[in-house]
């Protein structure tokens, strides 16, 4: 901007060859810069329809979790209890069996 601006300040023959060129190159330069711009637009456009969608997809998984959390907390006494936990029944402690010698000694 600032190379324009002095082009433009103390020198008036300047100015005028650079208007005389911007209106006679102008119907050249047009034709090959407008398919250009028309594509970056089309860009823009979709990338911003992709982002709309991958917002609503967002929020709709959001909206999910939170009915699938809050389902788990109406469930039983309204609380979360050890029994409701996350953890893999793999990693929960297997209940202990129980011997004919712990039922012996029981008598």
């Amino acid at each position: 901007m600032a190379i324009l601006e002095d082009a433009f300040k103390g020198n008036v023959v300047t100015a005028v060859a650079i208007g005389i060129g911007v209106v006679v190159l102008r119907p050249i330069i047009v034709p090959i810069v407008r398919p250009f711009f028309k594509a970056v637009l089309k860009t823009g456009l979709v990338a911003y329809d992709q982002g709309r969608v991958a917002v609503a997809e967002l929020g709709e998984g959001y909206g999910d979790l939170m009915a699938e959390a809050r389902a788990e907390m109406s469930a039983g006494n309204g609380r979360a209890g050890p029994a409701e936990t996350a953890e893999p029944a793999a990693r929960r402690p297997a209940p202990k069996a129980s011997t004919s010698r712990d039922a012996d000694q029981k008598k």
